[in-house]
């Protein structure tokens, strides 16, 4: 499949070069003709004057400068269809590597999806068919039954993302804000992380009271995304640090951790639909990268902020200011 893509891009390039320099080829073309003719015609008026006419020079000078003028002419409208043809040109070649990328991404999307989805489908089968087949301890049945939660949790998050996603893209999601306390919103997300990952390092700076017009699910997956995206790529035996404080009536919510960070040439993209760090075929860490793009849009219906920065000494610091406490 990839190296049908590749021959396929090859093609469309070969294509797209091929009619470009045939269209700039026959502008050129079209001018040298027209001026050919421009000229022709000019020497065929000036053969038909008398050198002891003493209007010669006159009338010379006169079919010289028309000839002047429709040089002039061609070259006026030469240039503008040029200048249509280049801006068609780079408009077409973006818009085609847009959608080649898209294309990409969306593949590598579906493939990302189909592996999130088989996993946590398979181990809950697995773990359900050991209880009924066994006779278990209580202890290993409660080990299995939290492990087949996280998996069905680890589904569920996969789900609301992308249907979150298709719904806010769609701009169909219709939004119930009220006024909630973000500060115990935050601290269940923790506790909800805490339960699921038990041998994970969460440290909170959270303020007490502090309170945001919005909507609680939106803002709850925001959240979660966040810590997620923090969990898949932070050393395990690092803490990831949660933040929450109001500054000059601007509430920044904060989620930093110590893993590699992000390289400067990929922080400009990792809030753009399906996209994710690193080589796909390489890659270790699970996502679909959807997580980062659904912060962006949630972030921006509550007319808030979020930014990615390095942390010091290593690592990533997202933080997402929300401009009206």
């Amino acid at each position: 499949m990839i190296g049908f893509q590749k021959k396929k891009l090859v093609l469309v390039s070969v294509v797209y070069w091929f009619l470009l320099s045939y269209m700039l080829a026959a502008l050129l073309w079209w001018f040298i003709a027209l001026e050919k003719q421009n000229r022709l015609i000019a020497n065929i008026r000036l053969g038909e004057f008398k050198k002891d006419d003493i209007s010669y020079i006159l009338k010379v000078a006169e079919v010289e400068s028309a000839a002047k003028r429709k040089t002039i002419q061609y070259i006026g409208e030469g240039l503008t269809f040029l200048g249509l043809i280049m801006f068609g040109a780079v408009f077409v070649f973006r818009a085609t590597r847009r959608q080649i990328r898209l294309s990409h991404q969306q593949q590598n999307f579906m493939m990302a999806v189909t592996h999130e989805l088989k996993t946590p489908i398979a181990v809950t089968q697995l773990n359900l068919e050991t209880l009924q087949k066994r006779q278990l301890d209580d202890g290993t049945k409660q080990k299995l039954i939290v492990n087949t939660l996280q998996e069905a949790n680890r589904l569920n998050t996969l789900c609301n993302n992308i249907l979150f996603a298709s719904q806010l893209d769609a701009g169909i999601y219709s939004k119930h804000l009220q006024e909630i306390n973000f500060t115990d919103l935050i601290h269940g997300c923790i506790d909800d992380f805490r339960i699921r990952f038990p041998q994970r390092i969460f440290e909170e700076k959270i303020n007490e009271h502090i309170y945001l017009h919005g909507e609680p699910l939106l803002l709850q997956l925001l959240a979660n995304n966040l810590i997620d995206n923090a969990l898949k790529y932070a050393p395990k035996e690092q803490p990831i640090l949660l933040s929450l404080s109001e500054i000059e009536n601007h509430i920044h919510f904060s989620v930093i951790d110590q893993g590699q960070g992000v390289p400067d040439v990929e922080k400009k993209n990792i809030f753009d639909k399906f996209y994710r760090i690193g080589n796909e075929n390489t890659r270790q860490a699970k996502g679909t990268g959807l997580g980062l793009y659904l912060c962006k849009k949630i972030a921006q219906s509550h007319k808030a902020n979020i930014s990615m920065t390095d942390n010091n000494p290593q690592g990533s610091n997202f933080t997402v200011i929300f401009k009206h406490a």
